[in-house]
């Protein structure tokens, strides 16, 4: 199980390989994972049987309108509990070791840097994307933006009439290294404030116990009438000449002492 080929790559390592891949993109077929790893039919079929009997994947049965033909249902595989933990653990463990040695060293501002510039390759490829969509559809776009990027994410209107909308996040890759570093969700809402051009402020977060992440974004109208007639996340940028990665951003700067955290949209500690 654990021979090299002749490139050097293990089996565990392929087996590895193609679970992270049942992880990111699953469910998924065994064909499709074939392809994308580069493995005969015979082969991907010998790691997803290890696999399954590990724990790390289960199986999926197609839905009746995913069915082709009278043939055999296609079979799904999707991560378990237990390959998602196996994954989230080793991860999480070097990461939050990482951070406590950064904040030693270098003190919280440094954290609360690193969170920044971690986010701002997310937030410079969602820019477009967001930018791009009419107002009413900002939302559910960076939504979209989120769930191609595995978040999950889903769009929905506020409780109230009026109450603006609400950003709902299922999954957060970093959920256990935020729980001690919430750094990282305040910089992740500071960047939804820039991209949508409006305050917004989180109401729960998977880091801190809740089932998912909850971010309420403030209706367009309570910012119009600063030239910006729809918003324009672009056009703030360019008024505010934020940086992503700088330590401020449109989020707002709290540095006179008296913005709140819900209008500045940062998260409140």
């Amino acid at each position: 199980m654990g021979e090299k080929t002749t490139s050097g790559v293990t089996e565990r390592d392929t087996r590895a390989r193609v679970a992270r891949l049942v992880l990111e993109h699953g469910p998924i077929t065994a064909s499709a994972l074939g392809d994308r790893v580069g493995l005969t039919p015979a082969a991907i079929r010998r790691h997803l049987d290890a696999l399954l009997a590990e724990g790390m994947i289960e199986i999926r049965r197609a839905r009746p309108q995913t069915r082709r033909g009278r043939g055999r249902p296609a079979k799904w595989f999707a991560i378990t509990d237990a390959g998602r933990s196996a994954f989230v653990h080793a991860y999480d463990d070097l990461a939050s070791s990482a951070l406590r040695f950064l904040a030693e060293k270098a003190g919280e501002r440094a954290v609360s840097e690193f969170a920044r510039r971690q986010i701002a390759d997310l937030e410079r490829r969602y820019l477009p994307v967001v930018r791009d969509a009419p107002p009413h559809q900002r939302v559910r776009k960076l939504a979209e933006a989120l769930s191609g990027d595995g978040y999950a994410a889903a769009a929905a209107k506020g409780p109230r009439p009026g109450g603006g909308e609400q950003l709902c996040q299922h999954h957060c890759p970093v959920a256990h290294v935020a729980a001690e570093f919430p750094q990282l969700c305040e910089a992740e809402t500071e960047a939804f404030s820039r991209l949508l051009g409006t305050p917004v402020q989180r109401l729960a977060t998977i880091a801190h116990g809740d089932g998912i992440c909850t971010t309420h974004v403030s209706p367009r109208s309570l910012t119009r009438g600063d030239g910006d007639e729809d918003g324009d996340p672009a056009a703030a940028g360019e008024r505010s000449g934020a940086d992503p990665s700088a330590p401020t951003g449109a989020a707002g700067d709290a540095s006179n002492g008296d913005t709140s955290d819900e209008e500045s949209g940062r998260t409140p500690i």
